[in-house]
């Protein structure tokens, strides 16, 4: 006799889609402020001022992180880490300000898709045939979206496709780390370590910021700090091949910003191969709790009858 695995009790997928759904909408904002702010401020130092004032939200997370035991090999993971993500942030930052809010928001869709690959290659992780056909679909959404040969390929398209390389990296060493310290603490000393690596670059770069600059950063931070914290509540609510597709809204937000504030045109094949990475995504997360529910322990009562 076999038995299914229901959802835990807890779980509440109207309420996961819907804080995944408003995280998407206030990442969105954030990613247009930056393009509102333009190029005059420095990548390396708006980066280094989002992370800076969003230092302030760590407040409440001063005593675990004074109660933690960091080991040598864990600082120096979160060294590495904060390297890695300060300079994926630095080219991220650089990307917003260059192209179409819709093609930065297709184009990050692919961290997922780089962590994959980087979990086989360094982690050891075992990929099926299906995962890697779902990750050749994702790699040519890419291709559809730049179109190299049909369409000038501007230095933010190669920016914002070697941050989400990066960025693999950081989730990657982020993964290693939650396997020894709270979560918590691992997001917290990312925010530390980054203000950390950002800082020198920053100085070379130095411009004065105008107030009005300084508050669109703040805004930025608050909105960044809002945007992760209602997606932990989302995963929170409901398993991820609930709340996953909708992160593609997101594309359509960022699509709708783009043209009414900042008079961008709608490509449709930027909107394909968003579409091809995401079905990917969706795919991949959604083999991974089928094969998390086979390896589940089925209970005394279902080996009965």
């Amino acid at each position: 006799m076999t038995q299914t695995v229901a959802a835990p009790a807890s779980s509440r997928p109207l309420h996961g889609v819907l804080w995944m759904l408003a995280a998407g909408l206030v990442f969105v904002v954030m990613t247009a402020l930056v393009k509102a702010l333009g190029p005059r401020i420095p990548a390396p130092q708006a980066a280094f001022l989002r992370y800076a004032m969003g230092l302030i939200f760590l407040l409440p997370m001063l005593r675990p992180i004074l109660n933690t035991r960091f080991t040598p090999k864990v600082m120096g993971l979160f060294a590495l880490r904060g390297l890695l993500h300060s300079g994926g942030v630095m080219l991220w930052f650089f990307a917003m300000t260059r192209i179409p809010l819709a093609e930065l928001t297709a184009l990050n869709y692919l961290s997922p898709i780089f962590v994959t690959i980087g979990a086989a290659l360094f982690l050891k992780e075992h990929l099926a045939f299906r995962r890697i056909a779902a990750i050749g679909v994702a790699l040519l959404g890419a291709v559809v979206i730049l179109r190299p040969g049909f369409r000038e390929i501007e230095p933010g398209h190669l920016a914002m496709l070697i941050a989400a390389t990066v960025f693999s990296g950081s989730y990657l060493l982020a993964k290693v780390l939650t396997d020894q310290i709270s979560p918590a603490v691992v997001v917290s000393m990312l925010s530390v370590w980054v203000t950390l690596g950002l800082a020198p670059f920053a100085a070379v770069v130095w411009v004065t910021p105008t107030a009005t600059e300084l508050l669109m950063l703040l805004g930025v931070a608050c909105f960044a700090t809002a945007g992760h914290y209602l997606m932990t509540l989302a995963m929170r609510a409901a398993p991820l091949t609930v709340t996953q597709p909708v992160t593609f809204l997101q594309l359509v937000w960022a699509t709708l910003m783009g043209v009414l504030l900042f008079h961008e045109s709608v490509d449709f094949w930027v909107l394909v191969g968003a579409g091809m990475i995401l079905a990917a995504i969706s795919f991949i997360t959604w083999r991974e709790a089928v094969l998390r529910r086979r390896n589940v322990t089925p209970p005394v009562t279902a080996t009965k009858g």
